[in-house]
């Protein structure tokens, strides 16, 4: 029994794998990266000495050694679930939070010590972290960047307003250029995450709307988040259309500056959206915090509102 239990993450995992057909899928549901949840299927694959799935074009599989005990684990899941949902009053002071890794880090972060120190017993778990150990089944809400679900449940929390940014030193050497090749020779920094919805704006939308720079708009190095490519930013290594509304924080404590007018940006398509699940919802606690939330993030609306001269 010992064996199962220390094993029971892998067996998850390889699960989800085989339900959803997809690592990437599995790996989201559990909050993790896929490359963590290929080391939890692997963990087991070693300790049974043979593979349990294979990845293909089409997917996962089960191999024959998975394809046998297939419908036992996932009946076996179905029951945890099941066990979880009627204790999870046990559970009241939780609440467990699958979101956006940027907005997690750069927005909730910064403000949930405030939340705590009002609601010192409500306890998190952010993306399988926090102050307490991730639970079996889904997470009490969802926050994304994109488009909307359709869900009752669902509420937008803001728009993002793109603009340039830079560290102060970087802005420091362009300060006194011409306009017309300010940027010229800069390293420029790419964010998939905006650029991949229609209508969103990188550098060679930006460059192409506004100036700056007349060759090579579309060259640098990509990322696919935006903490990743900050960093590159404060070590000076280049500028970076990003989300002020994320970054607003570290543009007021003189991390990040812009470098140009704020006018000169566009409003992002897309909006980080929040979903509760409706049971969650029955919970004190969770109502609580959606609450604040709401607030919170109307309140950074205005703010960013004000900040860029309400350009909606």
């Amino acid at each position: 029994m010992m064996t199962i239990v220390s094993h029971l993450r892998s067996l998850q995992a390889l699960e989800l794998s085989i339900r959803k057909g997809s690592l990437k899928d599995a790996a989201a549901e559990l909050a993790i990266t896929p490359a963590a949840l290929g080391q939890r299927i692997r963990a087991i694959e070693d300790y049974l000495g043979f593979d349990l799935i294979v990845r293909g074009r089409s997917g996962t599989r089960a191999t024959k050694e998975l394809e046998a005990a297939m419908a036992h684990l996932s009946a076996g899941f179905r029951e945890l679930e099941t066990v979880a949902r009627i204790l999870d009053f046990q559970r009241v002071n939780e609440i467990h939070i699958t979101a956006d890794s940027d907005w997690a880090e750069l927005w909730l972060q910064p403000r949930l010590p405030e939340f705590q120190k009002e609601n010192p017993n409500i306890l998190f778990c952010i993306n399988g972290t926090g102050d307490i150990p991730v639970r079996l089944g889904k997470s009490d809400c969802e926050i994304w960047f994109g488009e909307e679900r359709g869900s009752e449940t669902e509420d937008v929390l803001f728009r993002d307003y793109l603009a340039p940014v830079g560290s102060p030193e970087n802005t420091k050497r362009i300060s006194g250029q011409p306009k017309n090749t300010m940027l010229e020779g800069f390293p420029l920094l790419h964010l998939d995450c905006y650029t991949l919805n229609e209508g969103g704006i990188g550098w060679p939308e930006w460059i192409g709307k506004y100036g700056y720079r007349k060759t090579s708009p579309g060259l640098g190095i990509r990322y696919k988040n935006v903490m990743h490519a900050l960093e590159a930013v404060y070590a000076n290594a280049g500028f970076l259309v990003c989300g002020i509304g994320l970054i607003k924080q570290k543009i007021e404590e003189g991390q990040l500056d812009t470098p140009f007018p704020i006018e000169e940006g566009q409003w992002s398509n897309h909006s980080y959206r929040i979903e509760f699940q409706h049971d969650s919802l029955r919970r004190q606690q969770t109502e609580i915090f959606r609450d604040w939330l709401l607030t919170q993030a109307k309140a950074s609306m205005l703010e960013l509102k004000e900040m860029v001269g309400d350009r909606a």
